[in-house]
């Protein structure tokens, strides 16, 4: 992985941070890149604030790493908003749906887009995509979020067939409950909700998973290093699930 150029997404906290410093660690050039420059600037590599929920935004992360690191060989597409917001499906607002896709499938799309050629030109690349295990199992009272991550399976899956036959590897990871601010967001509405304290929503997201934890964003991140890496050539067009062995 040694000078190869990583362009990581949501990469100020979380996930996308650890996935960024594991990529650092192992010799990767690495770029992340999210809405907030205060955020990204304590990470320790290089950032560049960009809206991935727009056409240019996207455009706009990919431009300014290919200009101070090179072409990208690495793309961790991480960015993501949460359920914590939605309703169930007959009570959901058009304008919840549409704002979810934008971030969530619309972004990851054009990240692919823009960078995908490149590297089948060089004979080169890895992209992992972020979903969850919503994007298998559906969740009450998240039609957008669960749709949204059943398409990035699909986008990680079409890639892999588009780009594979060019030295190019596409696959998702499937993450359970998080310990994760966005997490924490959700955890706070649903105790709200059902009028009981966060720390009994956490305890029973724990108790999903036969460890009786949830996860800590580094383990997660491991495994997008993993498939980042030269040993994951053979790992093409998989959706991993990391979720200590629980359904979710």
């Amino acid at each position: 992985m040694k000078a190869r150029v990583a362009l990581v997404t949501g990469g100020g906290r979380g996930i996308g941070r650890e996935a960024a410093l594991l990529l650092a660690q192992a010799g990767a050039r690495v770029m992340i890149t999210s809405r907030s420059a205060a955020e990204l600037s304590g990470v320790g590599v290089d950032y560049v604030a960009a809206d991935l929920g727009t056409p240019e935004g996207c455009a706009h992360a990919v431009h300014e790493t290919e200009r101070r690191l090179g072409p990208i060989d690495l793309l961790v597409v991480n960015h993501g908003i949460g359920s914590a917001h939605e309703r169930l499906v007959w009570e959901q607002d058009p304008a919840v749906w549409r704002e979810t896709m934008r971030i969530n499938l619309d972004g990851p799309f054009e990240l692919a887009r823009l960078t995908v050629g490149g590297m089948c030109e060089r004979g080169y690349g890895r992209l992992v995509f972020t979903s969850s295990t919503a994007g298998e199992k559906a969740e009450r009272s998240g039609s957008a979020y669960t749709a949204s991550k059943h398409g990035v399976i699909g986008l990680a899956r079409a890639v892999a067939q588009d780009a594979g036959p060019f030295g190019v590897t596409s696959n998702a990871v499937l993450p359970g409950w998080v310990k994760t601010e966005m997490a924490e967001r959700s955890a706070k509405t649903e105790a709200e909700r059902r009028g009981i304290s966060v720390e009994q929503v956490w305890s029973e997201r724990a108790a999903i998973y036969p460890r009786n934890r949830v996860l800590e964003p580094r383990e997660v991140a491991e495994v997008i290093a993993f498939l980042c890496s030269d040993a994951a050539g053979g790992v093409n067009g998989e959706a991993i699930t990391v979720a200590l062995g629980g359904m979710w």
